[in-house]
């Protein structure tokens, strides 16, 4: 990895530990604005206060969000959309590009990619013409990769090692998927991709305690972190759920000392 790329690589994953705390807020595009994000600059302040390694933004937030550079957060700037209200959600269309996040100051750029729909083809052959623009530009590339089309199981551990390993192999830095629901078979999804491994949030989860074993599991297995969007943003109390999840992802707190960071044991 070049110098620029490897300097701004290092303010997403912390170079001590090799992981990740990235909270996504893209979501307004997809949904329209959830609850936790309808003022951004309260959601992105709470998140440096809750010392997250990064937040994942679309271009029109960041002033919006007063992300400001005396911040210790990361920023990575997403350049792939659908909405619901779409025929065809599932297709990813590319809104920005790599130049321009790289005027906006960001660490890096992240692009979705669905296997199995019927765009399919289109949104790797994007997923290739972006991983050459990172490369030209010095700009570390995260890839959200997912298994959505017909009958496709998304959770089956098979398909989700199958997305890890397309996204590495079309030159993905990174690399987010869901988890597979025990650390036995994520160990085979990270052992099988070769870059760090993130897990998705996935639907919002009925306790905290649920998404401190996740993540516990996923670390457990070898993967590199976390990026979830709404089991934090919209969760009462973001903040201290951030202070819990950065000891556990970097300081290696089990599940109940994490709980206990929270007054929750």
């Amino acid at each position: 990895m070049e110098v620029g790329a490897l300097r701004r690589f290092n303010h997403i994953i912390n170079p001590k530990t090799g992981r990740a705390i990235i909270v996504p807020m893209d979501h307004g595009v997809s949904d329209g604005a959830p609850r936790g994000l309808r003022d951004m600059a309260k959601a992105v302040h709470d998140m440096d206060e809750g010392m997250a390694d990064a937040v994942l933004l679309h271009k029109g937030l960041i002033h919006k969000a007063k992300y400001e550079s005396h911040m210790r957060l990361g920023f990575i700037m997403h350049i792939s959309a659908s909405t619901s209200l779409s025929r065809r959600p599932n297709k990813k269309m590319l809104v920005g590009d790599v130049e321009e996040a790289v005027r906006l100051g960001a660490d890096a750029v992240s692009i979705h990619i669905n296997l199995g729909d019927d765009d399919e083809s289109m949104m790797m052959s994007d997923a290739g013409k972006v991983a050459k623009e990172c490369s030209l530009w010095g700009m570390p590339l995260l890839m959200m990769v997912y298994a959505r089309g017909h009958d496709v199981d998304s959770y089956d551990p098979r398909n989700i090692a199958h997305c890890a390993r397309v996204g590495a192999e079309l030159g993905a830095d990174i690399v987010k998927v869901p988890y597979t629901g025990d650390p036995e078979t994520f160990a085979d999804v990270v052992a099988d991709c070769g870059v760090p491994v993130l897990i998705a949030g996935g639907p919002k989860l009925d306790s905290t305690r649920k998404l401190l074993e996740m993540v516990h599991g996923s670390l457990q297995a070898g993967g590199s972190g976390l990026s979830v969007g709404r089991n934090v943003f919209e969760h009462p109390r973001r903040v201290e759920l951030l202070h819990a999840l950065r000891a556990m992802v970097h300081q290696g707190a089990s599940v109940e000392e994490a709980l206990e960071i929270m007054g929750e044991k």
